[in-house]
Order: structure tokens, then sequence, then C-alpha cells
């Protein structure tokens, strides 16, 4: 006999998703945030309280002390990719399943690099704020001049699924050279196809036109491009960071393209998020959007429904057809 489970949703999702999971056999009650609030370490707790399974974002940070005040909690679901705000080893620890939702995103993700990339590399925020301030009065012809995407050398930082579909689009779209740098070499069956070319990191930094970062987040990767990666960099090149806040030092950034030591920066992830460097901000040679990089509707769906269906699988419920996306699958040993 299946016994009821309770579970928690931290964010608001799609009222569908919420309600196909209260209908769900084996579901007891699921507790949701439709007003979106983010709440308070607190307010989780006291609402985590007895729960068997948690559906949340990046906003929650999942940690040893959060699982020990839970103990009734055997499944954590993140509607993300990332991992880096739950304590994966401690979850393992406790025989608690830990899922995410890879693949779902690429595509949507890889589109997002390269409209920031273009809008860099052809200063699109920069005209369209000359435009809508009424100082475009007549043609000239150094007007606004940006960089070519076209022939180009597209360097990638972390080549997983993203890294690659932003090399196809490079390669295949805009006829551009591509290099990467990774921890390891892809197969030589993955990069032909791209013509890419794994490079040292140095290398990575001083031949890239356009450098797009797309590795994962973690306290080795933490400001893995500072002030002395940005240094390094071409001359005149763009950075476009789609990955994760932190992974870039966001003052050096901005002291940078302040200098003009870089040509721009598109960034969708920032330090401390919400939170923006206010010299960022300021920079008009910045691109910046608010880590939008899944949003489309058809991917954003994709993602709640993967994360749902992960949450119900790891909890045994379901129809038992789905595979779950678990990052740690040795917790179910336990």
């Amino acid at each position: 006999m299946t016994t009821t489970k309770k579970l928690l949703v931290a964010r608001a999702i799609f009222p569908d998703i919420v309600e196909a999971l209260r209908l769900s056999a084996g579901v007891a009650e699921v507790a949701d945030n439709p007003t979106d609030e983010v709440w308070s370490r607190d307010a989780l707790l006291g609402r985590l309280d007895g729960c068997d399974g948690l559906f949340c974002t990046g906003s929650e940070r999942i940690d040893a002390a959060l699982l020990d005040a839970c103990p009734a909690l055997k499944a954590v679901s993140t509607m993300s990719v990332g991992t880096n705000h739950i304590d994966v080893d401690a979850c393992s620890a406790r025989g608690v399943l830990v899922a995410n939702t890879p693949d779902v995103l690429t595509d949507t993700t890889a589109d997002l690099a390269f409209a920031l990339l273009l809008a860099c590399a052809r200063r699109v925020g920069e005209g369209e704020r000359y435009l809508r301030e009424g100082r475009w009065t007549k043609w000239h012809y150094d007007q606004l001049m940006g960089a070519d995407v076209h022939g180009a050398t597209l360097g990638i930082l972390g080549m997983g699924r993203i890294g690659q579909a932003v090399a196809r689009r490079g390669a295949l779209g805009f006829g551009m050279r591509v290099i990467y740098h990774n921890r390891s070499r892809l197969p030589a069956e993955q990069e032909a196809p791209l013509g890419a070319r794994w490079v040292e990191k140095a290398a990575l930094l001083a031949e890239a036109d356009h450098l797009v970062l797309v590795l994962p987040y973690s306290a080795a990767t933490h400001h893995a491009i500072g002030a002395a990666e940005l240094a390094q960099m071409k001359p005149g090149a763009t950075l476009v960071n789609i990955a994760r806040g932190g992974i870039v030092d966001d003052a050096a950034l901005a002291r940078s393209l302040a200098e003009g030591r870089i040509g721009a920066a598109g960034i969708d992830v920032f330090e401390g998020e919400p939170h923006v460097t206010p010299a960022l901000l300021a920079a008009p040679n910045a691109v910046l959007t608010p880590h939008i990089g899944s949003a489309s509707m058809k991917t954003r769906r994709a993602m709640a429904q993967l994360a749902a269906d992960n949450l119900l699988a790891a909890l045994g419920l379901g129809d038992g057809r789905h595979l779950p996306a678990i990052v740690n699958p040795q917790a179910a040993r336990r």
C-alpha cells in the first residue's frame, strides 16, 4: 500500500501543474505559494515541516541544518539545471534524493547567449537608447560602429550541453571559428561537426573575439573571470555570461568596461542577484537581462513539468514510466 505524501511547492509555478500534483495518486496534500513570496529561512522551515517532498527553485537554500530540521523530507526537486543552492552531499548523507531539469532548457538558453552576443557586438542596447533619447539626427559613417560576428572567433568556457549548442549556432549559423576550454576535451566525433578546437584557458582569453561563459558554479569556478583574466582578453572583445552569478567578478568587469579594456558585456546572471553592481548598471556598453536564459513559455513549462515529474518519481509515485533526473542516485541506496 502506498503511503500518502505531503509536498511543498516553494515558488509560484503554472497552476495546472500544481493541480496535477494534487491529483496524483499517493499525494495527500500539496502546499503551494501562489503569491510567489520569497520566503525567509524561518518561513520555509515552518512550511516544510512534515513534508516528504520539496519543489524548489534557485531562491531556496537547502543545507544540512535545514535537512536536520525537516527529517521527513525524502526528495528535493529543483526547477533548474544548477544545484549550487542545494548541499547535495548533505542530502546524500541523509538519503534525500535531489533532482534537476537538464536538457529541456539547452537550446533556449543558447538562443539567449547569441541574443546577448549580437546585442553586444552590434551595440544594440546603446543604439536603442540613442534613438529613444532623441539623439539620432543624421547618418554618420562611424555612428555606433560595432564588431562583426560572422567569421569571428567564438570562445566558449565550459563545453557541456549548452556550450555545444552555442558552438553549433556560431559555427553553422555564423561561420565562426570555435575554440573552447573545458576540464576535459570533447571526443573527436563531437568536435568535428563544429570544427571546435580545445585550447588552454590563457589561449581562449587571448584569441576569442566573443567569449561565452557556460560553466557550472562551484567554489572552484568562483571568479573564474576576474581582473587578471579580463586583462588577458583581446582588446575590444565581448564577454557573455549566461552561466551563474559569481563566475565573473562583476566589480572587475565594470572597471574593465569603463576603461575600454573589453568592448562590451552581455550579462544574464549576477553576483548576489537580484542585486546588480551599480557600476554595471551605469555601463553603457553592458547589455543586462534579469536571469531569463530559459524564459520561453515552452521551456519554462517543460522545466516545471519535469521538476514535478521528478518529485513524484523520486517519492515512488507517478505512473512509473518517467525516469527522474536524479543528481545523487546513491542516496536511494541509504
